[in-house]
């Protein structure tokens, strides 16, 4: 005679299982559907480098040739050759630089004003500065131009930097608000005790708590400032002053028909971006993840 305890055991040994088996199961559909996901996501940057190492030949081959033989590196180098992306690298790296210092510093100055400080009028002011990110650029893109040409700053660097460095936009200040009121003001109070001011609160308590905030901001800043395309377009007109998409643009324009140079071109310009965010992708998850969660 099967005792009863036993029996029970058994059954419940099976049914954890047979619960582990379907949750295995499951578990590997996700994963195979990602997989999927992430194969489709980076097949067109995978398209990208294979066609900049290929002769023109073999992109236009009908089936196409999806691993290189032989992979052609030389294709970088007439790439480099042709146009001067060595000056424009440098453009874009000064430019991209400043514009970064000045998002991060400014933005986060005025985040901690609009979280922590109490004024008169911050509140409509806020909202104010939230309304502002629904007016698209093409509405502004005139009144600033014709704003900083009469200044005289047309054909320089000026209109790309400076706007960076009075508070670093709307969105990132609302984006570091939110974080900042996560924060748990005792803090504040505790430094004030203590004798901090409010830069003091600001730079030694406040900053190292939102590092990833920060990195994210700093990321989205890099990324803008790096791919810009219309600002550059609209304010130089110095071919030596052209930033990596403006020589993008003329390279294609220079030599449309070239299309593995032009592969080769756009590839070099879009490694520093990824290398980017491959270094600071494990801030810029945590920093999504925190940013507008209150606790």
């Amino acid at each position: 005679m099967v005792n009863p305890t036993t029996a029970s055991r058994v059954s419940s040994r099976r049914a954890r299982m047979a619960g582990r088996a379907r949750k295995a199961g499951w578990m590997a559909c996700v994963y195979a559907l990602l997989a999927a996901g992430a194969v489709f996501s980076l097949l067109p940057l995978y398209w990208l480098v294979r066609s900049s190492l290929m002769s023109m030949a073999q992109i236009f081959r009908l089936p196409p040739i999806w691993i290189p033989n032989p992979p052609r590196w030389d294709n970088y180098v007439k790439a480099f050759s042709v146009v001067p992306f060595g000056r424009y690298y440098l453009n874009s790296g000064v430019i991209t630089l400043v514009v970064v210092s000045g998002t991060v510093i400014t933005s986060s100055l005025s985040a901690y004003a609009f979280a922590r400080l109490r004024w008169k009028g911050r509140d409509a002011i806020f909202a104010c500065l939230i309304a502002s990110m629904m007016l698209p650029f093409a509405v502004t893109m005139i009144p600033l131009f014709v704003g900083w040409s009469r200044l005289g700053f047309s054909n320089t660097y000026v209109p790309l930097i400076v706007p960076a460095w009075f508070g670093g936009g709307a969105y990132n200040i609302f984006l570091l608000r939110q974080f900042y009121m996560t924060i748990p003001r005792e803090l504040d109070e505790s430094a004030f005790v203590d004798g901090a001011g409010y830069l003091t609160i600001y730079a030694r308590i406040l900053t190292p708590l939102t590092r990833p905030a920060l990195i994210v901001v700093g990321i989205f800043a890099f990324m803008g400032s790096w791919n810009d395309f219309l600002g550059p377009l609209i304010y130089l007109s110095s071919s030596s002053k052209y930033t990596v998409s403006l020589g993008l643009r003329m390279f294609q324009g220079m030599y449309n028909a070239e299309w593995h140079l032009m592969m080769a071109a756009s590839a070099a310009a879009l490694l520093p971006v990824i290398v980017v965010f491959f270094i600071g992708q494990r801030y810029f998850i945590e920093g999504i993840t925190l940013t507008g969660i209150k606790g």
